[in-house]
Order: C-alpha cells, then structure tokens, then sequence
C-alpha cells in the first residue's frame, strides 16, 4: 500500500512537472511569435525616415507624432532659449565652432526622455570624443512650461553620468517660450503631441548632427546609439576637422542611410579599398625583392673585381 502511495505520488509529481515544463515552452514560443511579428512594425516605422506608422494608420493621440528627416536644412539661428544658468541665449550662439548634436525632450518625461538620455550619455562614453572640446551638445526642452531650474537639475544628473571633465562647458540644457520651441521642432521635423488625459507629451525620440553651422547632417534614431555610428556623423558634420585617418577610411566604406538612420557597409569601396591595399603590398613586396637582388649582384662584382679572386665553381 505504501509502495503503491509513493509510486501514485511520484507519479502525480512527474506529471506536474512535465505540465510546468510544457507550460514554459509554450510561453517561450508565444514571446517569440509576438516578438517576430513586432519586427514588420518596427520596421515599418523606421522606413522612410520616419519614426511611426503613417498619419492615416495611427491613434488619434499619435496622428502628429514622429520625425521626418529634413537633411541639410538651416537650423534657424536666431530663436531665442534659456541655458540652464538662467541666461538668455540663441541657437546660433553655439553654432561655428563645432559639430553638434541636438536631443528634444522634455525634462518631466517619466519614460521615453530619460532613456534617451541615459542612452546618448552611455554612447558618448564608449567614443573617444570629449563633450566641450571636439563635440558641443543641445538638449532642448520642448515642453515650454519648463524652467531653468529644472534645466539645471537634469544636467547635474547626466553630467555626473558622463563623468568626464570639461563637460559642463560643452553640455547646454536649455528650456524657451513656444514660438522658439516650434520654430526648432519644424525645422528638424520633429513632431509630438499632448495629451491632456495624462498630462504628457506623445512624442518620437532621435538624436540629430547638426554642422558646426547648425545644418542638419544626420538622425540617429531611437534610444540606443551605435558608438560607431554616432563617431562617424561627428566625423562627416565636422568636414574632417576631427577624427583620424582611420575615421577617413571608415567612412570610404560606410555610408549613412537615411532610412534606418545608420551607417552600412559599401561592398564596392571595400572592395576597391582591399585591391589597392593589394596591390600596394604586392608592390612593396617587388621593390624590396628588386633591392636585395642588386645588393646581392653588387656584392658579387665587388668580390670579383678583387685581386687574386677565383670562381672556386
């Protein structure tokens, strides 16, 4: 009777577990079903240079949300902001001097903002590009109910992060009425939208490279920026003016795609870069051999010319 108990019970608590392990594989399968069907979306929303389905597919409450790449276009000059010390500012302040990269948040966001943030603060870290000396940075408030004060207060925070001195100096975070505020989000094509029933802002998140004279020269988008990718577009806005020769030889082989806002291999230059190396070194290889060839001849006349030489062959 006890065997017969304990043999019940085992198998009772074998099929329990067989039920737990089948349970697992089903969950897993269904996570990787919905994970494969969110990969067309998300596709989808980054083709095109824009960050969301297009205007008649979307809710209401995101009809005007997304960005739409305006490449080359003059970041206007004159629209007037405040930095986070309180002084009054224009954009064109920090145009001139170097490349720059533009972030819109607003400093409230409970989500999308702050990984933004934390995601272009841990990008910058991995590149050897200091904030203040080869790079400047705009993180521009668009919610204009923001102040200074608030300003301050983020920038402490993602300064502490980043950790490298001279940022402060090259890192502005800046707040400005709304006709300055929709004047800059025209013109880079960034494009969001309130909703009052929960007192926030719908909005797209991409990083953008302006030109040391504020034209728009590349979008980054979403929240995690390849290092890779955001050295080079400092590379290419600066014309050159930083960087090395292997940044030179890396964007031979990469270009920029408008959309997916990366940059991709370009088989054809990294072909035509292999055979030059190629022939290069096949060239340095004849040459070397040419001149070993000729010392060794010379050796041999030198010692034939001597008196008494014999050709012991």
């Amino acid at each position: 009777m006890i065997r017969r108990y304990y043999n019940s019970t085992r198998a009772t608590s074998s099929t329990a577990t067989a039920d737990k392990q089948n349970s697992r594989r089903i969950g897993a399968i269904i996570f990787a079903l919905l994970s494969l069907a969110s990969i067309p979306a998300f596709s989808q929303g980054m083709s095109k240079g824009m960050m969301s389905p297009p205007a008649n597919v979307r809710p209401t409450y995101l009809k005007n949300v997304g960005i739409e790449q305006h490449l080359d276009a003059q970041v206007p000059a004159n629209l007037a902001f405040v930095d986070d010390a309180g002084r009054s500012v224009k954009l064109g302040d920090y145009f001139g001097k170097k490349p720059l990269l533009l972030n819109l948040v607003y400093y409230n966001c409970t989500m999308l903002c702050g990984e933004a943030l934390s995601g272009l603060t841990g990008s910058m870290k991995m590149v050897k590009f200091n904030v203040g000396d080869e790079f400047d940075v705009l993180t521009v408030s668009f919610d204009p109910n923001e102040t200074p004060a608030i300003a301050a207060a983020k920038k402490q925070d993602y300064l502490k992060r980043y950790g490298r001195s001279g940022a402060a100096e090259g890192w502005h975070f800046l707040t400005g009425p709304a006709e300055s505020i929709n004047a800059l989000t025209n013109a880079v094509g960034f494009q969001y939208q309130y909703d009052p029933r929960i007192n926030q802002y719908a909005h797209a998140t991409a990083l953008v490279v302006l030109t040391p004279q504020g034209r728009i020269s590349r979008y980054f988008y979403g929240v995690d920026y390849p290092p890779k990718d955001l050295r080079m577009g400092l590379v290419e806005a600066s014309q050159g003016k930083i960087g090395n020769a292997v940044d030179a030889v890396l964007l031979y082989c990469y270009h920029y795609d408008p959309a997916t806002g990366k940059y991709g291999a370009i088989v054809n230059n990294i072909l035509r870069l292999g055979a030059g190396i190629t022939i290069l070194l096949l060239g340095g290889l004849l040459f070397i051999l040419f001149r070993l060839d000729k010392a060794a001849r010379q050796r041999r006349n030198w010692r034939e010319a001597k008196p008494g030489y014999t050709n012991a062959t």
